[in-house]
């Protein structure tokens, strides 16, 4: 088990110190997630704005059981992740392994209901192209460009952040962490919750504009 005097690297003074540097370096990192995003949604808001119909239209189609299934696996995922955050802090290693093991099984929980609704959507023709439907608005396929390009990315940061708490797992389960030394929780954590968050985003753009 980490202990505050071995856990500390040489260029840190302290344990708070190294704590503050290692979430500054991934709220950096994250600044860097929000531009890209940022740009994503930036795009999505000038052509809803520039083609309101065909966007309104267009998110009628969406399958909002699925995005709605979807936001609450992930927001009991950020439950569960501040759950095991707080474990944690108290050196409570094999609590930090269940809510963690949790945490990713919500991931995966969220992956496979997005594929079905990916595979909904293809069978449906909702692709841009030449089989889109012609009864939609050709802007229709702007909007359902964007959902692809989104949704798409989003899922890839899910996966990448399946892929870390599984190495945080891995770590607990092998007792890594303590009371003094649970930085890379905090930092892991950090990057689920803004997963979370631009999903959040996500399915009130895309899934609720204008369903009435």
């Amino acid at each position: 088990m980490a202990n505050s005097a071995t856990a500390v690297a040489e260029q840190f003074d302290d344990m708070p110190q190294q704590l503050e540097a290692a979430t500054l370096g991934m709220w950096t990192f994250l600044a860097t997630e929000i531009l890209f995003f940022g740009a994503l949604f930036l795009a999505y808001i000038v052509y809803r704005h520039t083609y309101p119909q065909a966007f309104a239209d267009a998110s009628r189609h969406t399958k909002i059981i699925h995005g709605t299934i979807n936001t609450a696996l992930l927001l009991t995922s950020s439950f569960t992740m501040s759950l095991g955050i707080h474990a944690s802090q108290r050196g409570r290693n094999r609590a930090l392994l269940g809510f963690l093991l949790v945490t990713m099984f919500l991931g995966c929980c969220f992956l496979a209901v997005k594929g079905l609704e990916y595979k909904s959507d293809i069978h449906e023709h909702l692709v841009p192209g030449r089989h889109f439907p012609h009864e939609m608005p050709v802007q229709s396929q702007i909007f359902w460009f964007l959902y692809w390009i989104m949704t798409g990315v989003h899922s890839v940061h899910l996966i990448a952040g399946i892929g870390l708490l599984a190495v945080i797992a891995w770590m607990a389960a092998r007792e890594r962490f303590s009371a003094h030394y649970h930085n890379p929780v905090i930092v892991s954590g950090l990057y689920w919750h803004f997963v979370d968050v631009i999903w959040v985003w996500l399915y009130a753009l895309i899934y609720l504009i204008n369903r009435h």
